[in-house]
């Protein structure tokens, strides 16, 4: 007879009061009180729901005896070997435009690196082009193992039909069990394309990917209804799992310029005549971008302005610093600032060395999108806000006398201006 397993435990400290864990327990285990999460042990069942929806780790669930573990495996080795059995390794679809490689080629090699490690298999880059295949030495010294190259004229300029056709006819040769992709416009358009053709599962926009120790699933987490709760995702009857990740969502891995490994060439056996979509011209955008996801230093602006003229102060407090001008989503639904400056699950995401939230109140859509910067200043003048939850320094005043006076002090400490003689 099994004994009962210790209920969840709340970690009190990291608890920010979100509310996520309630809607997820289907035993009313869990209530709020103050604003922190409190379990009724004698309703928990330990089954860990909980856990997977907590975006602040604040719940703690002792994982079940070995032996009780190696029961289930046995269990599943009883039976026929699967056909899913065959798909082995964990793969990174390294993006390029033009020969130069996306940034987020290079954080999914460091991401696919801890589940090959923990599944005990190699891990591969896979590059795609024309005239590329000097970027499999920046691929190995990324973390790869080997790299599946396919280098044909067909392949100069992204088109879906070619990419896909070279990518799942890879993937039907070599059988991988994981094939990671990020979420940016090309990625987001091959994955999807090449889920299709293999008629597998494909989860998009992922913000953590982990191996279940017991069943060797990769366990896909994602926000989900709006980013109102964290859904985990397993893809448990097809293979390979897929998965699409948005850049600076997962930590750049250390370059290490001395790694080696195998190149593994293939043909694309597909000629430019088979190839429906023709390339006529490129009509490139004019206007001024703004690079929200290479930023390293962002201030972002929200409901909390009270006004779009108010959006001055942010620009003012980011020239000072030398960033660039975020927003919540509530400030770009209301009409005070464009699409193209939104961070949260609905706009880009980020991971700049200092993220300054101004006015925002921290819902969890904008928390998935800015919490991994290496320093977070808040400003707010409600104490309970949740951003401050995720703050690594939180200022409770009026921002439209905090920010000005943050502002001429940046400007006198980075610039040489005119800032306040008092703080110096």
């Amino acid at each position: 007879m099994r004994a009962k397993r210790k209920p969840v435990e709340v970690i009190k400290a990291k608890c920010i009061g979100c509310g996520l864990c309630i809607d997820a327990c289907r035993f009313d285990a869990l209530s709020l009180e103050e604003g922190i999460a409190v379990l009724k042990e004698e309703l928990c069942t330990a089954c860990g729901l909980c856990l997977k929806v907590c975006p602040a780790d604040a719940l703690y669930l002792e994982r079940p005896p070995k032996k009780e573990r190696r029961e289930r495996v046995e269990v599943v080795e009883e039976g026929a070997p699967s056909p899913l059995d065959a798909y082995k390794g964990v793969w990174v679809f390294i993006e390029q435009m033009e020969g130069k490689a996306a940034r987020v080629g290079w954080e999914l090699l460091g991401e696919g690196r801890k589940l090959a490690d923990q599944l005990g298999v190699g891990l591969a880059g896979v590059i795609l082009g024309h005239d590329v295949t000097r970027m499999a030495n920046e691929t190995f010294a990324y973390r790869a193992d080997l790299v599946y190259l396919v280098d044909d004229p067909v392949l100069h300029h992204y088109r879906t039909q070619p990419y896909a056709h070279a990518l799942v006819s890879l993937v039907k040769r070599h059988k991988p069990e994981i094939v990671l992709l990020g979420a940016t416009s090309l990625g987001r358009d091959l994955a999807g394309a090449v889920a299709t053709e293999l008629g597998t599962g494909l989860t998009a926009d992922c913000t953590g990917l982990e191996i279940d120790p017991e069943t060797r699933l990769l366990m896909q987490t994602r926000p989900a209804f709006g980013g109102n709760i964290m859904a985990t995702i397993l893809t448990a009857q097809h293979r390979p799992q897929m998965a699409t990740v948005r850049p600076r969502v997962m930590r750049m891995p250390q370059r290490d310029s001395s790694r080696q490994g195998q190149i593994i060439r293939e043909p694309l056996n597909l000629m430019e005549e088979q190839v429906v979509s023709k390339i006529v011209d490129f009509a490139r955008d004019e206007k001024d971008a703004v690079h929200l996801a290479d930023a390293e230093v962002i201030v972002s602006g929200g409901r909390g302005l009270g006004s779009p003229k108010n959006f001055a102060l942010i620009e003012e407090l980011a020239d000072a610093l030398g960033g660039v001008v975020g927003a919540s989503r509530a400030a770009v639904d209301a009409g005070w600032i464009s699409h193209d400056h939104q961070v949260g699950q609905t706009g880009q995401t980020v991971r700049p060395k200092l993220y300054v939230a101004v006015g925002i109140s921290g819902a969890i859509q904008h928390l998935v999108g800015m919490q991994t910067s290496d320093v977070i200043v808040a400003i707010n003048k409600d104490p309970n806000a949740p951003i401050f939850k995720v703050a690594t320094y939180g200022i409770v005043g009026d921002l439209f006398k905090v920010v000005p006076a943050l502002a001429a002090e940046a400007r006198a400490r980075l610039n040489g201006g005119s800032g306040s003689k008092k703080a110096e």
